[in-house]
């Protein structure tokens, strides 16, 4: 365990001090973006309109008869910002991208793909890590503000088509309890999702050996600790900041 630990910190203050390596990183910043963020945003709305849509069904049948039903638009609202949205599409994308970056950068490791950027004078972790782990911070949060507003949305349509209730009384209970902070709150999380899910990819996949089958358990193990670890920053996040 102290080892696996010591792993992980030196590789983290090699990323750190690669991010010094400007041009090295920057021109691949811009398809990183797009193949972690861009390319995330259908499958995490298609997890939000779902949540968005069960959340609003779910709120109702336990509210029958007992508070009002605008109450809805509080708990999909809150729910949605607070938790479901930054979660959920953490632990999707853990599986979508940082799967994805440990199988590409442990190909390229066992196939010597990475010594030959040594040999031509590029730090690896700059060319590899660095671009993908200021992507992951940078689009998660965007991500996530898509997802959450589609689940809001969807919870809105679901209340509306198939419930008792009003647009005007979704909406005042959406905006009862909300506050400027959720949002903010959401973001940060979803900033430290991005950070974790593609740097516990670059760290499984650059440490890769054993040739295809050790591809193979680099990438299992990247999703399955990138998730582990969101599930624990979720927790630390609520017990900091709320």
């Amino acid at each position: 365990m102290a080892a696996v630990a010591g792993r992980t910190a030196a590789f983290a203050v090699d990323v750190l001090r690669a991010t010094s390596e400007f041009r090295t990183w920057w021109p691949q910043l811009a398809t990183q973006t797009r193949r972690i963020g861009v390319d995330s945003v259908p499958i995490a709305m298609f997890i939000a309109l779902f949540t968005g849509v069960v959340l609003a069904l779910q709120s109702s049948y336990a509210f029958t008869g007992a508070v009002p039903l605008s109450f809805v638009g509080t708990l999909v609202g809150k729910t949605i910002i607070l938790e479901l949205g930054p979660v959920l599409t953490g632990l999707v994308l853990a599986g979508r991208v940082g799967a994805n970056i440990a199988a590409e950068i442990g190909t390229m490791r066992v196939t010597e793909q990475v010594d030959a950027l040594e040999m031509l004078a590029y730090d690896p972790l700059a060319y590899l890590a660095v671009p993908r782990v200021t992507a992951g911070l940078i689009t998660f949060p965007i991500v996530v503000a898509f997802a959450v507003g589609m689940g809001i949305v969807a919870g809105w349509i679901t209340s509306t088509s198939l419930l008792d209730l009003s647009s005007q009384e979704f909406v005042r209970g959406l905006r009862m309890f909300y506050r400027p902070f959720d949002l903010r709150y959401a973001l940060i999380k979803s900033a430290s999702f991005g950070v974790v899910v593609t740097s516990v990819g670059c760290l499984f996949g650059y440490t890769t050996s054993g040739g295809a089958e050790g591809v193979g358990r680099a990438t299992t193990r990247a999703v399955v600790v990138a998730c582990m670890v969101i599930l624990v920053l979720d927790a630390f996040w609520a017990v900091v900041l709320l």
